[in-house]
């Protein structure tokens, strides 16, 4: 078995990374930690670097398709992963999990239907609802005990003959919940009920803490499988965003043949040859690795969870059930949003302020931990000397 090194730094200044070229841009300087940007500082796995290399080799890079070697990975993966068994004419493309997102949308509604989101949530859902025309309900979650829940009977309440369409995080982003199967089907039973078709972002269902599982929602039963788009990707597992690929399933055949259309017009169905040959092999060899990767990720989360209990006691951190980022509520503090952003920035660390999740995350910020101990350990630092 081979063992690989999460603690090796890998500077990544000077390749036009968002993350960490684009400091000044975000934050107004570049002498600051950015713990920011959803993806990870550590090596993408050589097994994929090694097998874009090879591709590399040929120095032809023309119009390709994806071959059956691809999809049956994804098939393989996710029965591996997730007990869950699906079709190859259910799979469909995305250069990105927010645009299949947004296609989606457009595919699947019409302009001034209503679309649910459930705030605090991954803000680009409210980029793609507001974008597309859409009118937006939001159905916030309860915070109950340092856990996030759907709160339905709100939801119940907010439902309007043009609402078509509900917005899912699963596992959710910023709030770390890996939704289990008795919260999801209750959910996805209201919306059978009331013809409200569910597009589900599942793109950290690889990032599964300790006792926890992902449960693909398409995978509860077959009525919802008919009633739900799942949006999915290898890219925040194997740290591969910038290769823009990503892939939807779509059980019900009229849904999948009107993502196709509104997915095609603009001619995205090509894809990315690196981004097919890295999928296939993230998918194919990837086992050994992830299961190292979620190890160090979990001791991240500890070290930062005793670090805050034991200096600084008044920020109250979300325990999370999934993915590398962690939710915390700075509000004990009493600072306005802007006054914690900027003291944070101050003090050279780079969050996502809580505000970008819905008005429901004032107070909070989030943290990237996919990084090494050490920057960590430094950025945990930097934000104790900011507050005491």
């Amino acid at each position: 078995m081979k063992l690989y090194n999460f603690d090796e730094h890998v500077d990544r200044t000077h390749t036009n990374s968002l993350k960490y070229d684009g400091r000044a841009m975000f934050f107004g300087k570049t002498d600051l930690l950015p713990l920011w940007v959803a993806d990870m500082d550590f090596k993408t796995p050589d097994f994929i670097v090694d097998a874009i290399k090879k591709r590399a080799e040929h120095e032809v890079f023309g119009y390709t398709f994806r071959p059956e070697s691809y999809t049956q990975s994804i098939i393989n993966w996710l029965k591996r992963r997730h007990n869950w068994e699906i079709k190859p004419e259910w799979i469909s493309f995305s250069p990105g999990v927010v645009a299949g997102l947004t296609m989606a949308i457009e595919a699947l509604s019409k302009p001034g239907d209503g679309v649910i989101v459930q705030p605090p949530v991954y803000f680009p859902f409210f980029d793609s609802v507001k974008g597309t025309g859409r009118q937006m309900i939001e159905n916030p979650l309860k915070l109950e005990n340092g856990r996030y829940y759907f709160d339905l009977e709100d939801l119940k309440q907010k439902i309007t003959p043009t609402t078509k369409l509900l917005l899912l995080s699963n596992p959710h982003n910023p709030g770390g919940m890996a939704w289990n199967e008795k919260e999801l089907t209750e959910l996805a039973n209201i919306c059978l009920e009331n013809k409200i078709v569910i597009i589900s972002d599942e793109i950290h269902s690889d990032l599964i803490f300790d006792g926890f599982k992902h449960t693909p929602l398409a995978g509860i039963s077959e009525e919802i499988a008919q009633n739900c788009v799942i949006c999915m990707a290898p890219s925040k597992t194997f740290n591969t965003a910038g290769l823009t690929t990503s892939f939807l399933i779509i059980p019900n055949k009229r849904h999948f043949v009107a993502y196709e259309r509104v997915m095609r017009l603009p001619h995205l169905h090509m894809g990315n040859i690196f981004g097919t040959i890295a999928l296939e092999a993230a998918y194919t060899h990837g086992d050994e690795w992830l299961s190292q990767l979620l190890k160090y990720l979990q001791d991240n989360y500890s070290f930062l969870e005793d670090f805050f209990a034991t200096n600084l006691p008044q920020v109250k951190v979300i325990r999370p059930e999934a993915t590398y980022l962690i939710w915390i509520d700075f509000s004990a503090f009493g600072l306005t949003d802007e006054a914690l952003n900027q003291k944070l920035i101050d003090a050279g660390v780079g969050l996502n302020r809580g505000t970008q999740f819905g008005k429901q995350g004032s107070g909070f910020m989030r943290i990237n931990i996919g990084c090494t101990r050490a920057t960590l350990e430094e950025a945990l630092l930097r934000i104790k000397n900011a507050f005491q």
